[in-house]
C-alpha cells in the first residue's frame, strides 16, 4: 500500500549553520504527523503524558470559537519516517502522512490543542531537516531558554484594551487603580501596573491577594471596597511603622498575608464598633497585636504568606482573656 503524502509550498531560510523551510500546514495534518518526545513509542500517549491537557483544551476551545488566530510558527524536526523531500525546483515540500513524521521542538501545546479541536486551521510551520539528536536537543534548549513570555502583569494591564475583562477582573482593576492613584491612598504610587518593580505591589500580587476577599464585600462598588481596604492597610502600616517594619507591606508575601488577615480584623472591628470601618477603629482592634509582633518575622517572611497570616492571627488572639 502506497504511503499517503502531503505537498506544500515552501520558502528556504538559512540562519547560521542551519537551513530550514517555512510553510503552512493544516492543523489536523500537524496533529496526525507530530509527536513530542523520542522517548515514547505512542505519539498520542506521548502528548497526554508530557503536556498539560487543560492548556491544550483551552487552545482547542479558542480555535473552535471561530475567533481563534495563532500566527506564531510551530517548529519541527523532520524524522526518517517523514521521508521529507524538496521538489518542484525547491519550491515544494513533500512528506509522508505518518504519526512520527515530525518531532516538535516548539509549539507542543498548540499542536496538542489542534489534535482535540473540531476545527482545522492553516498553521505557520518551520521545518528543520536532517538534524541529529544532538542538534534537536540543543535547538530545543535554545528555543525554550531564550524565549521569554509576556509578563502576567502586562497581560492583566492590557486586558481592558482587549475587552477581555470579566466583571471581577474589571472590579479588581478599578480598586487597584484607586490604590495607585488616589491622593489619600496608603499605597499612592506604590503599585506597578504592567511590570515587576522593586518595593512595589504588582497587579498579579494584588489580584491574588484581594480577589479572595470579594465575597465579603457583596454588592459594594470599587470606591467602597477601596475605602474600607485603604483604612485597613493604613492602620496596618501605622502599626508596622511602630516596630520599624512599614516597608515590609510592599513585599508580596507580607502583602498577601496582611490581605488574608483582613477578615479577622474586620470581624473584630464590626463586633466592637459596628460597620464603621475607619483607620482608628481598625488600629484599635489590632493595637495589642502590634506590640507582640517580632520585626524579624516580617523582615524575613519566607515564602509562605499563610504562615505569616497565621502568625498575625495567633498574636491577635493571644490578648483574649475570660
Amino acid at each position: 500500500m502506497t504511503e499517503k503524502k502531503h505537498r506544500y509550498s515552501i520558502s528556504q531560510v538559512t540562519q547560521g549553520r542551519h537551513k530550514f523551510y517555512t510553510c503552512t500546514i493544516p492543523s489536523d495534518v500537524l496533529a496526525r504527523c507530530c509527536f513530542v518526545t523520542t522517548r515514547d513509542d505512542d505519539p498520542v500517549k506521548g502528548f497526554q503524558r508530557v503536556l498539560d491537557k487543560k492548556r491544550a483544551q483551552e487552545i482547542a476551545k479558542y480555535i473552535d470559537s471561530g475567533l481563534g488566530t495563532i500566527p506564531s510558527a510551530i517548529i519541527l524536526s523532520a524524522q526518517d519516517e517523514a521521508d521529507l523531500r524538496i521538489i518542484g525546483k525547491g519550491k515544494t515540500v513533500e512528506f509522508n502522512d505518518t504519526p512520527k513524521a515530525f518531532l516538535i521542538l516548539d509549539g507542543q501545546h498548540r499542536v496538542y490543542g489542534f489534535s482535540i479541536a473540531e476545527s482545522s486551521l492553516r498553521i505557520p510551520v518551520v521545518i528543520y531537516n536532517e538534524l541529529t539528536r544532538r542538534d534537536e536537543s540543543r535547538l530545543f534548549i535554545d528555543i525554550n531558554s531564550k524565549q521569554r513570555g509576556v509578563p502576567n502583569e502586562l497581560l492583566l494591564d492590557i486586558k481592558k484594551l482587549a475587552e477581555y475583562e470579566n466583571d471581577e477582573e474589571n472590579l479588581l482593576r478599578e480598586v487597584f487603580d484607586l490604590f495607585n492613584n488616589d491622593a489619600d491612598s496608603v499605597f499612592l504610587n506604590k503599585f506597578s501596573a504592567a511590570s515587576r518593580a522593586k518595593k512595589k505591589i504588582t497587579r498579579v500580587t494584588f489580584n491574588n491577594s484581594i480577589k479572595p476577599l470579594f465575597g465579603l464585600f457583596r454588592e459594594k462598588d470599587a470606591e467602597e471596597i477601596y475605602s474600607i481596604l485603604n483604612s485597613y492597610f493604613s492602620a496596618m502600616k501605622s502599626g508596622f511603622e511602630e516596630i520599624g517594619c512599614e516597608d515590609t507591606l510592599l513585599g508580596s508575601v507580607v502583602f498577601r498575608a496582611v490581605s488574608s488577615f483582613f477578615p479577622i480584623s474586620a470581624s473584630k472591628l464590626k463586633d466592637k464598633y459596628g460597620a464603621d470601618y475607619t483607620v482608628d477603629n481598625f488600629y484599635a482592634v489590632m493595637e495589642g497585636m502590634f506590640s507582640r509582633i517580632k520585626p524579624a518575622k516580617l523582615n524575613n517572611p519566607g515564602t509562605s504568606y499563610k504562615a505569616i497570616s497565621d502568625y498575625l492571627e495567633n498574636n491577635i488572639k493571644s490578648e483574649f482573656t475570660l
